[in-house]
């Protein structure tokens, strides 16, 4: 007696944890994931292609393809996507690697890092923009190429948000220091 429903002798077929995953869906369609209206999500969200988020986010999400947040959307997160559209409402950091948009109807605080950004006119935005063509998400920050510099009491820092050594802020009226003196005394 057997367990089996195959035929004795029958081929027994391979297991596939031994193989790698296909490189691309056969079929050629992009995976979509879409959280609807009344969807609820808290914790991280890893998608391999685009996402829709219709419903609350909190946590963090992050897609290899497209995100859109819908009109109804509430996300509380951090939020990683190729091309990044925001209809609804989003409070957190957001990268998008190839573009950001926030819609007429969309809402965004948090700092945002872009290759390029689009705001239309009626959409609302609070917070920092670091910009260019080599987005990448803030939780991998580059190692700095020397000792990075720090602000001191007094110091004013350069537009690149590092201080420059002794720097002091302009003040209309002050005395200047002749070049090669130093600061200048009080």
């Amino acid at each position: 007696m057997t367990l089996s429903g195959r035929a004795p002798g029958a081929r027994v077929p391979r297991s596939t944890a031994d193989q790698p995953p296909p490189a691309a869906d056969p079929s050629g369609e992009r995976n979509a994931v879409t959280l609807g209206p009344r969807d609820r999500l808290i914790g991280q969200l890893h998608i391999e292609g685009d996402l829709r988020l219709g419903g609350t986010v909190e946590g963090q999400v992050e897609a290899t393809g497209d995100v859109e947040i819908d009109d109804e959307a509430r996300v509380n997160a951090s939020v990683v996507g190729r091309d990044v559209s925001i209809r609804g409402q989003v409070s957190g950091p957001v990268t998008a690697r190839k573009r950001l948009v926030v819609a007429k109807s969309g809402s965004l605080t948090g700092d945002v890092r872009v290759a390029r950004l689009v705001i239309q006119d009626g959409a609302t935005f609070s917070g920092n923009v670091s910009m260019g063509p080599q987005a990448e998400p803030a939780a991998k920050p580059q190692p700095p190429e020397s000792e990075p510099l720090s602000a001191r009491d007094g110091d004013a820092p350069s537009a690149g948000g590092k201080a420059i050594s002794g720097a002091q802020p302009a003040r209309a009226g002050a005395p200047r220091p002749p070049a090669g003196k130093g600061k200048p005394k009080r």
